[in-house]
């Protein structure tokens, strides 16, 4: 049971700390009077933090060998993560973080399907089915309701 619960639990602990992130980059944002700014402190201290964690978990640094023979594509999470974070910058004080939280998971949860569905990157296809349709109109109904 503790097997199942404790990787839910630190999920959805995982999706408060957003809720977090968002609201403190909001915050910064107003105190330094610059998103673009907020957004690199962001990413100062989480590079930090993750320095430190390699660190503590005695990781060895890659060998070049290794990072030349990943394809390009792979390295654009960063790209990606600060999208959503200069985003949610700017969009936070306006929709609310409730909306804006909402509209995030709609968002992802239509990208997934779409990943899942086409097995975009090295996924397993997962074809789309009306479970997985019933599932988006549900989160699509969640953010309208959300909204108001």
């Amino acid at each position: 049971m503790l097997n199942l619960l404790l990787p839910l639990a630190l999920a959805a602990l995982a999706g408060g700390s957003i809720v977090v992130q968002q609201v403190l980059n909001a915050n910064l944002r107003v105190a330094l009077n610059s998103a673009a700014w907020s957004g690199f402190v962001s990413y100062l201290v989480g590079v930090v933090c993750m320095g430190l964690l390699a660190l503590a978990l005695r990781d060895l640094v890659p060998q070049a060998s290794l990072a030349a023979r990943i394809p390009w594509w792979a390295w654009s999470g960063g790209l990606f993560g600060a999208i959503f974070i200069g985003l949610a910058i700017v969009l936070v004080p306006q929709l609310g973080a409730a909306a804006f939280i909402a509209l995030l998971v709609t968002g992802q949860m239509l990208a997934s399907v779409a990943f899942d569905h086409f097995g975009w990157m090295g996924l397993a296809q997962r074809p789309l089915g009306l479970p997985r349709l019933a599932g988006i109109a549900l989160l699509i109904g969640g953010v309208v309701l959300i909204r108001r």
